[in-house]
């Protein structure tokens, strides 16, 4: 499916969503919310639908579910069985699965899984992701034109 390696794997024109694009359905499995450190980005504008959603302060916000990366402000990790949580990946409420507890407020980084521009950028990437990710391969196809503009909104 990807061309040249020098080109990324969805700068081709739109087919029919039958001929072209990606398999994804969440499994809720928590694996893109968990792991070895890393880092969940938020702009201000997440970070105040945040605030107010837990009932807080952007101030409180910030000094209790953040901290500074070299990539900038991110969401706080909690240390549990399954690696470094989101402190917002919620275990308990549905045994067996993973949900985000500010789901309708997250950030873009988190709502552009797993289409992100290191993730689709070459078919070896998106089968790379799919090792981590059960829901990757699965679900309904996302035809390119979508993929592009999930991608674009994020830088990672």
């Amino acid at each position: 499916m990807p061309t040249a390696p020098d080109r990324e794997w969805f700068d081709q024109p739109d087919l029919a969503p039958k001929e072209r694009g990606l398999h994804f359905q969440c499994t809720m499995c928590g694996n893109c919310c968990t792991g070895p450190e890393g880092y969940v980005l938020f702009t201000p504008e997440e970070g105040e639908a945040l605030a107010k959603r837990l009932g807080m302060s952007y101030k409180a916000f910030h000094r209790d579910y953040t901290h500074d990366t070299s990539y900038g402000r991110s969401l706080n990790e909690v240390k549990t069985k399954a690696g470094l949580d989101c402190v917002f990946l919620d275990r308990k409420k549905f045994p067996g699965k993973a949900v985000c507890g500010v789901y309708e407020d997250r950030p873009a980084q988190c709502r552009t899984w797993p289409f992100w521009p290191s993730v689709v950028k070459t078919e070896s990437t998106w089968n790379r992701a799919g090792r981590g990710c059960p829901g990757i391969d699965k679900g309904p196809l996302y035809p390119p034109k979508h993929i592009r503009l999930t991608r674009d909104r994020v830088d990672i």
